[in-house]
């Protein structure tokens, strides 16, 4: 496993979560009424998403486990190998979910949703970060 690659991705990926961070509104009415904040937060979670589901590719690789044929089936099969439990494989997929509506479907997005992802669903994403660096740091 290249762990430069993987320590870098992980930067990446905290990078984007402390911009959501330090962006997100403190009500759901303040993100609908700024195109600003929306295009920051919807931005950096579709790119910490997608890190994610990097990490999780690489994580394969190295285990030689097959490709998986969907973003989301990448966690599963993270699950399956004992890297990660069930239930964040699960919140993983419902962030593909997300991520592809905030790529494919912009016009389709729901503001509660990134408002309650940005405030409450993060914590997943940190999980995963945090499940990756110790899967990968030396023993």
């Amino acid at each position: 496993m290249d762990r430069l690659i993987v320590g870098r991705k992980l930067d990446s990926l905290r990078r984007c979560l402390a911009r959501i961070e330090a962006k997100r509104p403190s009500n759901v009415e303040t993100l609908e009424n700024d195109i600003d904040l929306q295009d920051v937060l919807v931005l950096n979670l579709s790119r910490a998403v997608q890190i994610c589901v990097d990490l999780a590719s690489h994580l394969l690789s190295d285990l030689e486990l097959p490709t998986p044929n969907t973003m989301g089936e990448a966690f599963d099969r993270l699950a399956q190998a004992g890297i990660i439990d069930a239930g964040l494989a699960l919140q993983m997929k419902k962030a593909v979910g997300f991520r592809n509506i905030a790529v494919h479907a912009y016009d389709a997005i729901n503001w509660q949703i990134v408002f309650a992802i940005a405030t409450q669903g993060m914590q997943n994403l940190y999980r995963f970060a945090q499940v990756v660096a110790a899967h990968t740091s030396p023993a």
